[in-house]
């Protein structure tokens, strides 16, 4: 099982996964692509995400049980932690919490 989320993305690149996954919701694709086409996809997602960000999450055989890479401004980064994968909170910006 392969999910990607994008956020701000162009309809372009939105347009490319549509090929290859079904966008179950606006900018959230899902498929069970070989691990050649998910490779492939994700150069994709890498090269037309622009200034929009993207996650791509997949089933593999490690300690949790899935594996995920990261692309673009978020304020979630993914951390190691003894070999476990999770995600790490930056701080707020001062002008977001202005908002």
């Amino acid at each position: 099982m392969l999910v990607i989320v994008t956020e701000s993305a162009p309809p372009r690149l939105r347009g490319r996964l549509a090929v290859w996954l079904l966008e179950i919701r606006a900018g959230v694709y899902v498929g069970n692509p070989s691990k050649r086409l998910r490779e492939f996809i994700w150069s994709q997602v890498l090269e037309g995400v622009e200034d929009g960000n993207a996650i791509m999450a997949w089933s593999t055989n490690t300690e949790s049980g899935y594996d995920f890479l990261t692309v673009g401004k978020n304020r979630r980064i993914p951390v190691d932690f003894d070999g476990l994968r999770l995600v790490s909170f930056l701080p707020e910006d001062e002008s977001e919490k202005a908002l």
